[in-house]
């Protein structure tokens, strides 16, 4: 597809209302842009996707109980978020990386990551989830918006090295007010890096409403740097494919990089030690009930005639497969060796590093003796 500066005004008028492709109601509506990125979506197709977001609430909630249970330290659930994160993974290519923050589990789920390593570090018995080698995925940021400098650097990487691969970097809408973030957009623009900019706007950056993050919806701050916006329902599946997928053909094809606002919303805590009554009111959550992203899929293939009663059992059978694993799994886990974290902090033997890992050692040998 080609992109024109018509395509990207007509884009941006629609902001103040996120364009989507399924509504609420199941009801598959029409869009002159994004509808050519999901042509050659077919009703099984979209029962996958439908299963890839079932699977991810399952092994989401399952993660969330080992929490309250003692066997995980800390979980940050993705609850409601569930299409804009399997939306945007699965329009990726296998060679195309992923950076994002610590909510983003789909894409670790989806890319086949070693769920008993990954678990290690939310309980906190390891400092490494993955190799991001493996799975072309960066470890998730605590760091406050700084996978997306990871993202660009990664971008602009591939363009030197003339490799026709893309980056996505996830982030909050809290993130949008980090400096990081708008380091990085500076860089994609002025550098036309191969990134696309995901934005899950879920409502809340912890406790703060959107709105004291910005006056005006988010997809228009990407103006400033000279970057092409779209604004998506994001508990609309389809959507978010299409215009994920829109972003980085515009990547994958010269035109630089893209933001995308995923309208979606936080159903549950931002964490585990998160009491989110403290700040919004049950009639709002209620009234997100009725917009999620897997109802919709629901209804609108029921509508078709495809058997949603067997899909519903069939997705369930195999999520329920995935919780099994994830809590197995968690019970199981052994704590790495602490020595462990010196490792990887280079590529090659350095002379500071080991003798930090000396002193350490020196120094855990030293309790080891008290104690006996």
């Amino acid at each position: 597809m080609s992109i024109t500066t018509s395509t990207t005004e007509q884009l941006a008028d629609e902001f103040d209302s996120p364009a989507r492709l399924l509504t609420a109601e199941g009801v598959r509506v029409r869009h002159e842009i994004l509808d050519e990125h999901v042509a050659d979506l077919d009703l099984q197709q979209l029962a996958d996707l439908y299963t890839d977001m079932v699977r991810v609430r399952r092994f989401d909630t399952e993660a969330f109980s080992l929490t309250r249970q003692g066997e995980l330290a800390l979980w940050p659930p993705l609850l409601g978020q569930e299409a804009a994160q399997v939306g945007s993974a699965r329009a990726l290519e296998d060679r195309d990386w992923s950076f994002g923050s610590y909510r983003e589990h789909a894409l670790p789920i989806l890319r086949g990551v070693d769920i008993d390593r990954w678990l290690k570090v939310w309980k906190t018995t390891s400092n490494t989830a993955w190799d991001p080698h493996e799975h072309n995925i960066g470890l998730n940021q605590i760091i406050i918006g700084a996978q997306t400098l990871h993202a660009v650097g990664y971008a602009m990487g591939a363009q030197f090295k003339q490799d026709d691969s893309c980056s996505i970097a996830y982030f909050g809408d809290g993130a949008t007010t980090e400096g990081d973030v708008s380091e990085a957009m500076v860089f994609a623009s002025t550098y036309n890096a191969p990134v696309v900019f995901f934005c899950q706007n879920n409502g809340y950056a912890i406790s703060e409403p959107t709105s004291v993050q910005a006056k005006h919806v988010l997809a228009r701050r990407a103006s400033g740097f000279d970057i092409p916006a779209y604004r998506v329902d994001g508990n609309d599946i389809l959507a978010v494919l299409a215009a994920t997928r829109l972003a980085l053909h515009r990547a994958r094809t010269g035109h630089g990089p893209s933001f995308i606002e995923a309208v979606t919303y936080r159903m549950g805590p931002h964490t585990t030690t998160d009491d989110p009554s403290r700040y919004r009111d049950n009639d709002e959550v209620e009234s997100w009930k009725e917009r999620d992203p897997m109802l919709r899929v629901e209804r609108f293939l029921e509508s078709e005639g495809f058997d949603v009663e067997q899909l519903r059992a069939d997705a369930k059978t195999k999520a329920d497969a995935l919780a099994k694993q994830l809590r197995a799994g968690a019970i199981a886990i052994q704590p790495d060796p602490a020595e462990q974290m010196f490792d990887n902090v280079y590529s090659s033997p350095h002379a500071r590093i080991e003798r930090q890992r000396a002193e350490y050692k020196a120094f855990a040998a030293s309790y080891e003796k008290a104690a006996s």
